[in-house]
């Protein structure tokens, strides 16, 4: 029994997915900078290749200000690149015109023949200092906007901050149907669970004790609820994954081996998201953490000591891994998004280790959005006007 209602309560799969590290996030020694890991774009597109080849179903393409690639055009680089995986790209609302950003978002679902799902954030721009509920209110607005843009013929929207009447919607048709690209969400502020629970479909959370996130689940179920609604869930975390425990563990510390703190911190700051509340849990795992910095047997909160956002990792054997992804999947987790440092290399680790004994899906065909054909849209086999 799951800890709350879930909308795919009878799916008996997986969405694992992993990460490119586009936004300056790859290491050999977490804090070293190593020019061969750099985010250029052969490095990131070998990540994404490694990952589908070894049969994830989904990558997440994060967005910073950071040297990088930018997340759209990464997504569209890579989808003629790849044939099975999905792509996870953050978008980060108000950072695109609405109506140009519906646009965009279906010109990549039909250039990915409906792999693409979307991760709603609303960080800071660049260069700005917003009023935290401003933010979200904005996001609503984006998200309203999109959801319109998806499933009605005209965008008709009177809000604070947007406005638009009986705008057609035929340039932002995506591939998929029945509501279009599913969005993932992680925040911990009230606002953030109103903005999830009214509008997205799969609640993403960082790593914490299990009971904390059993609670993080009833309190955004909830906001769902009120909407009658319910979502899916999903946990981001790191990913350790040896042939015995021993081993795991000893990379653990090989990783931070060489890590100056100071650094660390510095690393920590530059990101849009190091003020945020989800952030400040993550510091709190650190400081709960017994002196090896495990908060649970085989949750290792290092990672957070050079790196903002997901700090924490799961480190363990095979069959350990195994068992705590299990445990997660009985919580009610239907979606993962693994990471592990060389991204490449950690990705080879669990894809020969761990993957071959899961039962994985794409959650867009499970929830049906991806058509058998091309659709009968503009940019599809539609009627040219």
């Amino acid at each position: 029994m799951s800890v709350v209602p879930i909308t795919s309560a009878d799916l008996d799969a997986l969405e694992i997915s992993w990460f490119s590290a586009l936004c300056s996030d790859d290491y050999a020694y977490l804090g070293v900078p190593d020019g061969a890991l750099r985010s250029s774009w052969d490095h990131c597109r070998d990540i994404v290749l490694t990952a589908e080849q070894q049969g994830f179903r989904n990558i997440l393409a994060p967005s910073s200000y950071q040297v990088g690639q930018d997340t759209l055009s990464f997504v569209a680089g890579m989808a003629p690149l790849t044939q099975t995986i999905n792509f996870l790209a953050a978008i980060r609302c108000g950072e695109m015109h609405p109506i140009m950003l519906a646009r965009t978002v279906a010109t990549l679902d039909h250039m990915l023949k409906g792999r693409l799902t979307l991760n709603v954030i609303s960080s800071d721009f660049p260069g700005e200092v917003a009023d935290s509920a401003f933010r979200y209110r904005r996001s609503h607005e984006v998200v309203q906007i999109l959801r319109q843009a998806w499933t009605q013929d005209t965008i008709n929207h009177d809000g604070e901050i947007y406005q638009f009447s009986n705008l057609t919607t035929d340039p932002a048709r995506p591939y998929q149907t029945n509501g279009g690209p599913l969005l993932y969400f992680g925040g911990y502020s009230p606002d953030a669970l109103e903005l999830c629970g009214a509008q997205c479909d799969v609640y993403l959370m960082w790593p914490e004790p299990k009971d904390t996130i059993a609670e993080r689940m009833k309190a955004v179920h909830a906001r769902a609820a009120a909407h009658n609604r319910t979502l899916d869930y999903g946990l981001r975390v790191h990913m350790i994954v040896r042939d015995t425990e021993a081993e795991a563990r000893e990379y653990a510390e090989h990783l931070v081996s060489k890590l100056d703190d100071e650094y660390g911190k510095l690393i920590r700051d530059r990101a849009h998201d190091s003020i945020s509340l989800g952030v400040a849990h993550q510091a709190k795992a650190r400081e709960l953490a017994d002196k090896f910095g495990y908060i649970e047997p085989h949750l290792w909160t290092g990672i957070g000591r050079a790196r903002s956002g997901c700090g924490a990792a799961i480190v363990g054997s095979t069959d350990q891994v195994l068992s705590e992804i299990e445990t997660y999947q009985k919580m009610g987790i239907r979606a993962f998004i693994f990471s592990g440092y060389p991204h490449i290399d950690e990705a080879l680790h669990f894809g020969t280790r761990v993957l071959p004994q899961l039962k994985t899906c794409s959650l867009p065909h499970a929830y049906g959005r991806v058509p058998a054909t091309t659709p009968p849209t503009p940019l599809g086999t539609g009627d040219r006007h």
